[in-house]
């Protein structure tokens, strides 16, 4: 049967109203890490995708690596993403926050001194982002083998706060260069102990949480996202087929909400030497498919079954209405680069709707 991206999916025992998603994205305006009413009126504005997708929710105090980004680990962050979950769901959507632990992209700045954690002590290349502007970034401290049933517990405990919280799922952020994905590429991980190594090591931490936080709220609720070819934050893997080959036949069977794929690198460039399809093939659940996306081509892909969901980003960070839009095939809203990360209401919840 042939769907489009505006037709319905059942996801984590709900009936999303349609194919899109609003794909998870950092805008550094949540003082003090907790959400606010003005993070609530952004993702209620955007209420028209079927899904949404929080920007990362550090796990921890540890996995804390941007400024002004929201946890969900304490009682006061736990109350402040309520009025956001509440906001989503009185405009009719689903919401899923997604769970996140910086790693070595972190920087002494938040940690009193003390140094970021990672699989290995091998600093990335690059900046961090800190209250005082850019840094290099640290060699980080390699975890101990006794301090990682910690971590998993930490995701496991912000699952919990997640539904306590309201939130209709997770999605454990196994993307783009943080803690889990430098666990799983080799290029950032050199341990020789259980969780390095072989490719069943390198993905024995994303493993031990996706079972941890589905034990605690339901594999069905559980989203994972991983991003095969992204460079971003100095990754690397030697053979990153296989490796999230491995990957996608890990996480088949165990009845996740979905798998979700950043196709491309952060340029927007895909890999003629990756072939994502072949992580449709060996997947058994949902497939979310992101990475520079525009609505011919997610309508071919859905139709095509290439995959079942779309997330979208930066088209829904400046068109609060972009269903309504691709449905009328109405012009988009340039996005303002310059106003992505902090600052106030401007470029972001100020863009207008068709309507307005």
């Amino acid at each position: 049967m042939s769907h489009d991206i505006f037709s319905n999916i059942e996801l984590a025992g709900h009936t999303l109203i349609n194919r899109m998603a609003m794909a998870p994205m950092t805008r550094n305006r949540a003082p003090d890490n907790i959400a606010t009413a003005m993070m609530a009126e952004y993702y209620a504005q955007r209420a028209g995708a079927g899904l949404i997708i929080t920007e990362g929710a550090q796990v921890s105090e540890q996995a804390v690596g941007y400024p002004a980004t929201p946890g969900i680990y304490t009682q006061a962050q736990l109350k402040g993403w309520k009025q956001v979950t509440d906001a989503v769901h009185e405009k009719g959507s689903r919401i899923f926050a997604q769970l996140w632990h910086c790693g070595r992209i972190s920087h002494p700045d938040y940690h009193a001194g003390e140094l970021p954690v990672a699989p290995s002590a091998i600093a990335a290349a690059g900046d961090a982002f800190t209250y005082e502007g850019l840094k290099p970034f640290v060699t980080p401290r390699a975890l101990e083998a006794e301090e990682i049933a910690g971590i998993v517990d930490e995701y496991r405990h912000a699952a919990a706060f997640a539904i306590e919280a309201g939130f209709d799922g997770v999605e454990i952020h196994a993307a783009n260069g943080y803690l889990i994905d430098q666990f799983i590429r080799d290029g950032s991980n050199r341990r020789t102990d259980r969780h390095g190594g072989s490719l069943e090591n390198r993905t024995r931490l994303l493993m031990e949480i996706v079972a941890a936080v589905g034990g605690e709220i339901d594999h069905d609720k559980v989203g994972v996202r991983i991003s095969p070819i992204n460079a971003f934050n100095d990754m690397s893997d030697s053979d990153p087929q296989a490796t999230f080959n491995h990957v996608a036949v890990s996480l088949s069977g165990l009845g996740l909400a979905y798998l979700h794929v950043v196709e491309v690198s952060m340029t927007g460039e895909a890999s003629f030497d990756f072939d994502v399809g072949q992580l449709r093939e060996r997947f058994d659940g949902i497939y979310i498919a992101n990475g520079a996306y525009d609505q011919p081509r997610a309508q071919q892909t859905i139709s095509s079954g290439d995959a079942d969901m779309i997330a979208f980003g930066i088209p829904f960070l400046a068109n609060p209405d972009l269903p309504e839009r691709f449905r009328l095939n109405a012009e988009l809203n340039e996005a303002d680069q310059a106003t992505f990360y902090g600052g106030d209401v401007h470029g972001y919840t100020d863009y207008p709707t068709l309507e307005a």
